[in-house]
């Protein structure tokens, strides 16, 4: 059964949001005006969630513009509102990780993504076991923006997160509004917007001396969930959902409690 798409905001408008998901399933085409769906798009819609000609849906070109559709018997979606903008959130929130084995570094861009993180990064540490930097890291790459491009659709992102090469811990730790994830850090803010997550074996000592540090909570986390944990906290509090608190230091408490 079609399903209504939601009544869109005027374009420019400051409170314009994302669609919410009433309006159907999400896809991210190059044009707006006359959206056109790769294969394997139409084919997860007419197969996987057998959408039928005159269903619900919206796209967006994931530079924070979408507009509701309706699939067009082309199989092709046809404009069915106008185009809503929507302001990218500020500041922008940046998760940068060491890669761990297995599928767990998609695990990690899945749900950064999904939270709303803007920037996911890779890193190359003193105690990394897992390193992309070498001919096999264009494919690690690809496979890790399909994975986010793929996780954006499902949770109704207008924004496409970047998904950042590989680089060296010492290059990332050097721009500005940068933390590392340890557990001797403050709770985290937003004045360190960018957070940078080690290696299940740690940081160095050198490498604590690089840049100031936040701290996720009493317990030990698995690398790639503290890198989900971080980019919550962070996303969090840019929306307003928890209050940064002055926690006194040393206690090792996130902002959210």
């Amino acid at each position: 059964m079609a399903v209504d798409p939601p009544a869109p905001r005027a374009a420019g408008d400051a409170t314009a949001r994302g669609p919410d998901g009433r309006g159907g399933p999400h896809v991210f085409v190059d044009d707006l005006d006359d959206p056109r769906l790769p294969g394997s798009d139409l084919d997860h819609l007419t197969r996987s969630l057998r959408l039928r000609a005159g269903d619900a849906l919206t796209v967006s070109d994931g530079r924070g513009r979408w507009r509701p559709c309706r699939l067009g018997s082309s199989g092709h979606p046809v404009p069915a509102g106008d185009i809503v903008s929507v302001a990218r959130p500020v500041p922008a929130i940046t998760v940068a990780f060491a890669p761990v084995k297995g599928d767990r570094p998609e695990w990690a861009v899945q749900k950064l993504t999904e939270i709303g993180v803007d920037h996911v990064g890779l890193l190359s540490t003193a105690r990394s076991v897992v390193r992309w930097d070498d001919e096999r890291g264009p494919r690690h790459l690809e496979r890790l923006t399909r994975v986010a491009r793929e996780a954006a659709m499902q949770s109704r992102q207008v924004w496409l997160p970047t998904v950042h090469p590989p680089q060296p811990l010492a290059t990332a730790a050097a721009r500005p509004g940068v933390a590392l994830a340890d557990a001797r850090g403050e709770p985290p803010s937003l004045s360190h917007c960018t957070l940078l997550v080690g290696p299940e074996g740690g940081w160095t000592d050198e490498e604590r001396a690089l840049a100031p540090a936040v701290a996720l909570g009493p317990g030990v986390l698995r690398a790639e969930t503290a890198a989900v944990v971080g980019g919550a906290l962070l996303a969090a509090l840019r929306s307003g959902l928890v209050a940064a608190h002055d926690a006194p230091s040393g206690t090792n408490l996130p902002a959210a409690t």
